[in-house]
């Protein structure tokens, strides 16, 4: 009569399994039997892939669990990120004059456009050289502030925005220039 190990002595750590005149030993999800063939010990299932989380893969007894960094919500798979809108939320600390913008994992509190000498402030984002200043005789008639966010991990060369001339002033020529911002080169135009 076959002796059912199982219940009489139970050398496994976790599940046992009868046979005729043996037993064996099985491990529960997350775990990995050893060489002993008795013992289970936890499988780290974050050394297995790199993919398993977009962004941190934590170890646990049995399992694994993903994180984000700060700004950042765990979505519903459980493994990928995704930025939180702290403008969209109302979750910033900008004046009521500053503007706030999101960006990745965080946000910056941009300051209304100021336009400097000889320039006037015609709406939020324009400034215009009045021609009769003199004063504006070789600056650029109107300067227009835009902000704009660039989601990264887009393939290159890319365009990002298009500007156009007018004819709408006859005799006008239009220079477009990069003015700051480009030291490293990054960017350029065509």
């Amino acid at each position: 009569t076959d002796v059912n190990e199982c219940t009489s002595e139970n050398p496994c750590t976790q599940t046992c399994v009868n046979t005729y005149g043996s037993f064996l030993c099985r491990c529960e999800p997350g775990y990995e039997l050893e060489a002993d063939g008795v013992n289970c010990s936890d499988m780290d299932e974050c050394s297995f892939s790199e993919f398993l989380c977009q962004h941190e893969c934590v170890n646990g007894p049995g399992s694994y669990y993903c994180i984000c960094p700060s700004g950042y919500n765990l979505l519903d798979d459980s493994r990928s990120c995704q930025d939180i809108n702290e403008c969209e939320i109302r979750n910033f600390t900008c004046t009521p004059q500053q503007t706030c913008f999101n960006i990745p994992g965080e946000y910056k509190c941009l300051d209304p456009v100021r336009c400097e000498e000889p320039y006037i402030q015609i709406n939020e984002n324009r400034c215009m050289c009045p021609a009769e200043n003199a004063g504006c005789r070789d600056q650029p008639f109107t300067i227009l502030y835009r902000v704009m966010d660039m989601v990264s991990g887009r393939s290159v060369p890319s365009d990002i925005f298009q500007m156009q001339a007018t004819t709408r002033y006859p005799g006008a020529y239009y220079i477009f220039q990069i003015k700051s911002g480009n030291e490293g080169r990054e960017f350029y135009m065509r």
